[in-house]
């Protein structure tokens, strides 16, 4: 190495991550993590600058939702590393991969009362992250991005952060070396899938249960599995798309309806790929099988939380179902499944859906009839939302992005931001709510600033609803769930935005599409008095 290869470390960690296949960085700038910007523009990052960091937090994990890799920010030593301590506890709980890099104090146990001072900064973070570590030199650094990249790949693809001091990013500092390599599947034990496939040979009603880790099947992989086994077929709603419209036994996202436990009752095994069966998957404590459960998943931590497994295979959806099908051979195995039963079961779930979410379904079937089938969709806590996802099938996995987990409000917003920047020319839309966007509107000037196309559903019912539902079945008086909202198309055009309300359900697809071609984002304002 030569001495004229050297630059501050700040400088050099732009450099390594571009050489990692870095294009893009989520974040805002502070005296604190200036020098992290010495090296952006040199090394050919494009650094998107949100209004705050949450901001910056949910819009890197849409990016990495939309790119199926990694998101990266850059934030400052104490309120910007807590400001971000939201999205990645959301990144935690979804599993999505984001790398926060972030400056901090030299020294915070013989000094204090310094600026952004806080008692323990990596802490806060693990409590959030896969893990958190702070790097005191460059070579403990190089060697911290490179494990988090590992992970990401063949590893555990949650967050985590690295912590710089601030001297040592202003330090010189050498080149970073070669990356790590590795596999990035995790191949089943040839012993596991004989046992599934032994299973399956047996079964008479085989039950599948697809979840978000199984979003990468391919059409060419799922429909041969399908043909094969016949199975009836359930996916949670980070699941959707994985099965083919067209698949007659399908019960599509219904996990969550009470009757859905009758359903799998009836099944003589359960196969569950890429799912935890966590709360927000099921809404009870128990999926309701009474026969064998076999679960597949990369997380060992996902295969030994409870959900009375009969047996676990670690292994990576694709590797495991491609195996699967070169254990079970060619044929078509019937099974006792009927597909009239299917249907008159999701029209009934259907109807329940409509009665507890008056007035959506109509501007929902609407939306969805308008809607590319390569539109990318990330939704936010809102009544909207919670009904969409039950009633819409998706035609390609990993198309609807919502915040199950962690649940936080103004996800969305942000988070299809950094959708849109990772998807250039495509279709990229955000459902919000009245109360959610509030959290995040100033990311609106990011998206106006960035010329993004983006299509933003907002539903204003003025009040928070299923806050309001809750309390009234819980029976408590309702109250501080009505708040005086913005003139939300007002407040659009103040950014820079556009802005339209439709009147009529006719009107919705037309402005849908106004607002895909449009040279900046656009709110479209929903209320309950589109369809009455």
């Amino acid at each position: 190495m030569t001495k004229s290869l050297e630059r501050p470390l700040g400088a050099q960690i732009s450099h390594m991550l571009k050489d990692r296949g870095v294009d893009t960085i989520f974040g805002i700038p502070g005296v604190h993590n200036q020098e992290m910007y010495r090296g952006i523009e040199e090394a050919g990052i494009t650094h998107v600058l949100a209004r705050h960091e949450q901001g910056a937090g949910f819009m890197a994990d849409g990016y990495a939702r939309a790119t199926g890799g990694f998101g990266v920010c850059y934030v400052i030593t104490g309120p910007g590393l807590c400001n971000i301590m939201t999205p990645l506890g959301q990144a935690y709980s979804d599993s999505v991969s984001v790398l926060t890099l972030a400056s901090c104090l030299d020294d915070v146990t013989g000094r204090k009362g310094q600026l952004h001072q806080m008692k323990d900064q990596e802490g806060a973070a693990a409590t959030v992250c896969d893990w958190s570590e702070t790097a005191q030199d460059a070579k403990t650094a190089y060697r911290l991005i490179d494990r988090a990249l590992a992970d990401f790949s063949f590893g555990d693809p949650r967050p985590k952060t690295i912590n710089v001091p601030i001297a040592a990013l202003e330090g010189m500092a050498e080149p970073h070396g070669a990356p790590l390599r590795g596999e990035t599947g995790q191949p089943p034990a040839p012993e596991n899938v004989r046992f599934a496939a032994e299973q399956l040979r047996k079964a008479k009603k085989p039950l599948f249960v697809f979840g978000g880790g199984a979003k990468n099947l391919a059409v060419d992989c799922i429909t041969p599995l399908l043909d094969r086994v016949n199975p009836a077929t359930f996916c949670t709603f980070a699941g959707r798309g994985i099965v083919p419209l067209d698949y007659l036994l399908h019960y599509g996202p219904g996990l969550t309806r009470p009757d859905s436990a009758r359903v799998i009752a009836e099944a003589d095994l359960v196969l569950v790929v890429g799912s935890q069966l966590a709360e927000v998957d099921i809404w009870r404590e128990h999926l309701g099988h009474t026969a064998k459960m076999i679960r597949v998943d990369t997380n060992q931590e996902a295969l030994t939380t409870f959900a009375d497994a009969s047996y676990n295979i670690r292994a990576d959806a694709a590797s495991f179902v491609n195996a699967l099908l070169a254990e079970l051979g060619e044929g078509s195995q019937p099974s006792d499944w009927s597909a009239a039963d299917v249907a008159k079961t999701r029209a009934k779930w259907r109807t329940e859906v409509d009665a507890e979410f008056p007035n959506i379904l109509p501007i929902m079937d609407s939306l969805r009839d308008a809607m590319p089938d390569d539109a990318m969709i990330y939704s936010d806590m809102t009544q909207f939302a919670y009904a969409a996802k039950e009633c819409w099938d998706m035609a390609y996995p990993g198309h609807w992005h919502h915040p199950s987990g962690f649940g936080t409000l103004g996800y969305s917003l942000p988070a299809s931001i950094g959708g849109a920047v990772a998807r250039k020319g495509k279709p990229t839309v955000c459902i919000i709510g009245d109360y959610g966007i509030q959290y995040t509107i100033a990311e609106l000037g990011t998206a106006v600033e960035l010329g993004l196309p983006l299509a933003i559903l907002l539903w204003d019912n003025g009040k928070l609803g299923a806050i309001e539902d809750s309390m009234i079945a819980a029976q408590i008086a309702p109250n501080s769930v009505i708040q005086r909202n913005p003139d939300f198309l007002a407040l659009a055009r103040a950014y820079g935005a556009e802005a339209v309300e439709p009147k009529t359900l006719g009107e919705l697809a037309p402005a849908l599409a106004a607002a895909f071609t449009a040279k900046g984002p656009t709110i479209i304002r929903m209320t309950p008095a589109l369809c009455q």
